[in-house]
Formats: structure tokens, C-alpha cells, sequence
């Protein structure tokens, strides 16, 4: 736990189907329950993806499983989360999916300081040869 980090959970799967050019860290909006769960280690990042939308960028597919002690106020588990990145760096990146065709995917989500983060990873579709 260096510089007050805790990785909650990795996406091995994206290593092995992508090769990551570039990586983002950002941040995430999440209602009470979904943190409780995350510092619980219930998140799966299996088949998540990030897209642009209106200058944008949103979280799609990530499974943030039912907080227990919740009631009535839990959450969705797959709903679409807002992630928090500087404009400059959506323009940036909404350039280079457009154009080139790259996907952002994420990579881990981790505890730094207190806060849910995530590591997004630009990436580039491994053929079948590769």
C-alpha cells in the first residue's frame, strides 16, 4: 500500500486482449452504497468499457455488487457511472478513439487517499495472430 494506495480489483483480461498505449487516471461518481462496496472488493471489471457521450466520458458495464447492510437505497449494480477527467484530456481522447480506433478500457479501480479511482486504459484490439 505505497502513497496510500489499495487496488481493490484488476482487469488481467484487458492485458491479454489489448495492448494499452497510454493510461488515465480519473475519477469516479458513485452513490453511497457502491462505495461501501467497492472497500468491500465486490467490483468485477470484466467486460467494462468507457465511451464519450457529450463531452463526456461514461463508465458502461461495471459490476459493483449489492452493498448487504443496504435497504431500499441500493444501487443498480450495472448502471453507467460518470467518470471525472479534465476536459483537455476527453478532448484528447475522444480525438484518438474516433480516429484511430482505439477503445478505453479500464484497467483497475483503487482506493487512493480515501477516494475511488480508476485506471483507464487506452487501448488497441489484439488480432487473433497476436
Amino acid at each position: 500500500m505505497a502513497d496510500g494506495i489499495k487496488v481493490i480489483a484488476e482487469n488481467r483480461k484487458a492485458f491479454h486482449d489489448y495492448f494499452v498505449e497510454q493510461r488515465y487516471e480519473a475519477g469516479i461518481i458513485l452513490t453511497g452504497t457502491e462505495i461501501k462496496s467497492i472497500r468491500a472488493g465486490k467490483v468485477n471489471l470484466k467486460d467494462s468499457y468507457a465511451d464519450i457521450q457529450d463531452g463526456e466520458v461514461w463508465l458502461n458495464q461495471m459490476h459493483i455488487s449489492p452493498y448487504e447492510q443496504g435497504n431500499r437505497f441500493n444501487h443498480d449494480p450495472l448502471r453507467k457511472r460518470k467518470l471525472l477527467l479534465h476536459k483537455a484530456e476527453i478532448a484528447k481522447l475522444a480525438g484518438k478513439v474516433q480516429q484511430q480506433g482505439m477503445t478505453l478500457i479500464p484497467l483497475k479501480i483503487y482506493l487512493k487517499q480515501g477516494l475511488a479511482k480508476i485506471e483507464l486504459g487506452l487501448c488497441k484490439g489484439k488480432k487473433i495472430y497476436d
